[in-house]
């Protein structure tokens, strides 16, 4: 139960209690740097993602993208024994990252002060939508709801339409995974020094505030808030928005800078748009000139153009076309998980570098209760014991 030498996060023990997309993220990205992380599932279905996205090996392709780099640990929590393999496992452990509805963990005695009493210093995160307390608690929701609550998907269209439905979910993964990863190295950090863990409550709709800092940014005392599609960044002036080219696809215009405008304004032969950058009373124009401008060439004609011009100018790609782009064929941007078997995907890999090395894949998406044996023997179960576990359907081995 201890992951390669070298890795940044060797030693660190991780108990995955979540499921879906915030949580099972946070937990895969802690084990491709080294946290040894054990995916605590039920015995009769597991993760729900494992039925979502296209079958490999019997599993979903939704769930191959979340659950690299960990063991699995297939447990009846509902049971007094399942219970106690539980609170074994999280003695044993630094970190527990959990997604149930606020109450769920209490009911079963699993709770961070019940824990605590156990293992001071365990860090006990609880990620969910409305956060523990407040009149919102209770509330089922999903991404959609998280940023329509925040103020955030107010501001996601085009003058005088409605809300645009997010390509990707924000919430979660901005929300619950960047944050939920944040608040536990800043409770580690702090460990060192006091020596106890902490409860962090990660709330997705609080979450989403850093995300309004510039929108918020309209000073108080009567003047507008932001009116969608009307602030800088979102498509009040022509030098920073997004136009169609001859062949039907986009180019992304990002010259807010002066420099980066003139730069622009002058490779295409415009440098009477200089000055009027910012002229509120020439945007509309401005903007109906700029999107005949690039109709007169197709996106690989631009970006073969812009290629020679520092103008912050780069195409909208499909899915397909970034992953075949020059950027992500640095070593570690993505990556083949391949269990035995021949079974395989190509997936996302490694975000972040330290000192040029990414992280390393170690272990294939595991099936349900792949590595139950193994860690129940690692907790001091005798085989009998195992056996008797497996026997009764406490436990699932894979």
């Amino acid at each position: 139960m201890t992951p390669p030498e070298s890795l940044l996060l060797e030693g660190l023990r991780v108990v995955d209690l979540t499921r879906l997309l915030p949580g099972p993220l946070c937990t895969m990205l802690l084990g491709d740097y080294g946290a040894e992380v054990v995916k605590v599932e039920d015995t009769v279905a597991g993760d729900p993602t494992c039925a979502v996205g296209r079958e490999i090996d019997g599993t979903g392709s939704f769930f191959w993208l979340l659950n690299r780099n960990k063991k699995s640990l297939a447990v009846n929590l509902k049971t007094s024994q399942g219970r106690e393999i539980l609170r074994r496992l999280a003695l044993r452990s630094d970190v527990l990252v959990e997604g149930f509805r606020p109450g769920v963990m209490e009911r079963l005695g699993l709770d961070y002060g019940t824990l605590k009493s156990l293992h001071p210093g365990l860090i006990y995160v609880s990620i969910t939508g409305y956060g523990q307390k407040g009149p919102y608690r209770e509330r089922a929701g999903h991404d959609l709801n998280y940023t329509a609550l925040a103020g955030l998907l107010d501001l996601s269209a085009a003058p005088g339409e409605g809300p645009v439905m997010p390509a990707v979910q924000i919430a979660d993964i901005a929300a619950g995974t960047l944050m939920a990863l944040a608040s536990i190295f800043m409770a580690l950090y702090a460990r060192r020094r006091s020596g106890e863990g902490c409860h962090v409550d990660i709330s997705m709709t609080r979450g989403l505030l850093p995300w309004l800092v510039y929108a918020a940014a309209t000073p108080e005392g009567g003047e507008e808030l932001p009116r969608r599609g009307c602030g800088h960044l979102t498509g009040a002036y022509g030098c920073y928005n997004i136009y169609e080219t001859a062949d039907n696809k986009y180019m992304t215009l990002g010259a807010l800078e002066p420099h980066f405008w003139q730069n622009f304004c002058h490779a295409v032969g415009r440098p009477h748009w200089v000055e009027r950058q910012f002229d509120p009373a020439f945007q509309e124009q401005l903007t109906e000139e700029l999107r005949a401008l690039f109709k007169e060439k197709t996106q690989e004609e631009w970006v073969e153009f812009f290629a020679r011009h520092d103008a912050c100018c780069e195409p909208v790609l499909d899915l397909h076309a970034a992953a075949a782009h020059p950027l992500a064929r640095e070593e570690g941007f993505w990556i083949e998980v391949s269990r035995p078997g021949g079974a395989s995907q190509r997936q996302p890999g490694f975000p972040l570098l330290f000192s040029g090395r990414g992280g390393e894949l170690r272990l294939p998406p595991p099936r349900l209760g792949e590595h139950t044996e193994e860690i129940l023997a690692w907790l001091d179960y005798s085989r009998a014991e195992i056996a008797a576990l497996l026997a009764e359907g406490v436990a699932r081995a894979g």
